[in-house]
């Protein structure tokens, strides 16, 4: 049950400009897409695809840690961790079940898959992108459990892009053109209220002793 008493309370702790920025950013939230991160080993790349989720405005991202731990670098991220919902996994196969169960289409980020290009890369359906190591790309796993697969055009020798870079320049084209479209993107009231709550709890000092007080007092 949602505690409508709280957030108000908290406020009265940040700065009026802060919650206006809050609302400001909820604004251009979705998790109508969604990102998933495979076994990355450089730590630096998975910060960047949290920082680069956070800069488009996608809401939730999935780490999994099966081979190397855990990868996220709170330096490089930049703080971006605090703004988007990060969820960890053992394995691949968990977080593929959780994605289906919430309804996302398994999209692999692949340069070796002829199927769709970015540019041509229409919406039906919430969409979870899913980019692999640097060296292998996605496992065998997801190739197989993927409902689409999606690459950038490329014109170099080169075969491939970084994986950060590949998910700034996905991601940047994707919520551009899930912007303009007719689909229903947005944050609903209901998470939009919870995340301004988390963020505000997140922007006060010593929390913990704000919340015994409140709970305190009601």
């Amino acid at each position: 049950m949602i505690d409508y008493d709280l957030l108000p309370y908290l406020e009265e702790f940040i700065m009026p400009e802060r919650k206006s920025r809050f609302l400001e950013i909820l604004q251009e939230r979705t998790n109508y897409i969604t990102v998933a991160i495979e076994d990355v080993f450089q730590l630096h790349n998975t910060s960047a695809v949290i920082r680069s989720c956070d800069i488009f405005g996608v809401q939730e991202a999935h780490v999994i840690e099966s081979k190397y731990g855990k990868r996220l670098d709170e330096d490089i991220a930049m703080g971006a961790q605090k703004w988007v919902d990060v969820k960890r996994y053992a394995d691949t196969t968990s977080c593929i079940k959780t994605l289906k169960e919430k309804g996302y289409k398994i999209v692999a980020t692949t340069p070796h898959q002829n199927d769709c290009l970015l540019d041509d890369f229409k919406f039906d359906g919430k969409i979870a992108l899913f980019f692999g190591t640097e060296r292998n790309g996605l496992s065998q796993e997801v190739i197989e459990e993927a409902d689409e697969f999606l690459k950038i055009p490329m014109v170099g020798f080169t075969e491939s892009l970084n994986i950060s870079v590949s998910a700034a320049i996905i991601l940047h084209a994707l919520t551009k053109e899930l912007k303009k479209s007719d689909i229903d993107w947005k944050l609903t009231e209901e998470e939009q209220y919870l995340k301004r709550v988390d963020w505000t709890k997140k922007s006060v000092r010593s929390i913990e002793d704000v919340l015994a007080r409140y709970y305190g007092e009601k």
